[in-house]
């Protein structure tokens, strides 16, 4: 099913908003990772059914809405740092953020072109979006996980730092 016309900007944020929150809830309800269920949510909504197509249904606001959600994506995690939790994975997380997001973003950059077949470009575009984990996502699934505090401390660090070096080595 293919809408072909498309849907006004408030229909579609409505519906995009419908999924979000009925995923989220489905997912508490069901114990699992909300990420889950929105992403199965959003291929079904669009490639999948051709209800939501975001540039046919957003047109010009689509760049600023992009704009304004990678900000809130990116700086969000910032707002919830607790230093204290950082002390004891202070070491863990440098490594993680000054070894091991150079060598995976060198590592996925390489696979991307020589598995995938990408172009150097392409492949270095993505190899930077793929360093990067997300508080977002990873608070989620940490809650869910019920880690011990140190490496869920880590984790959660390495995410909010490593979350605007991602965007930027993608930029």
């Amino acid at each position: 099913m293919t809408i072909e016309t498309g849907l006004d900007p408030v229909s579609a944020l409505a519906i995009v908003g419908v999924l979000g929150v009925g995923a989220q809830w489905v997912a508490w309800r069901m114990q699992i990772p909300a990420i889950v269920l929105m992403l199965a949510a959003g291929i079904i909504a669009g490639p999948v059914s051709g209800i939501l197509d975001p540039m046919r249904d957003l047109g010009t606001l689509m760049g600023p809405l992009i704009s304004i959600a990678v900000a809130v994506i990116l700086f969000e995690g910032g707002l919830t740092l607790n230093r204290q939790s950082l002390s004891g994975a202070a070491t863990g997380v440098y490594r993680l953020v000054l070894i091991g997001a150079p060598v995976g973003w060198l590592l996925s950059t390489l696979a991307l072109h020589y598995v995938a077949g990408l172009g150097w470009a392409s492949a270095t575009v993505f190899g930077g979006i793929m360093i990067v984990t997300g508080p977002t996502v990873i608070a989620p699934l940490l809650r869910q996980a019920k880690l011990a505090k140190r490496p869920a401390a880590l984790l959660q660090w390495e995410a909010i730092v490593n979350d605007p070096i991602g965007a930027l080595a993608a930029v």
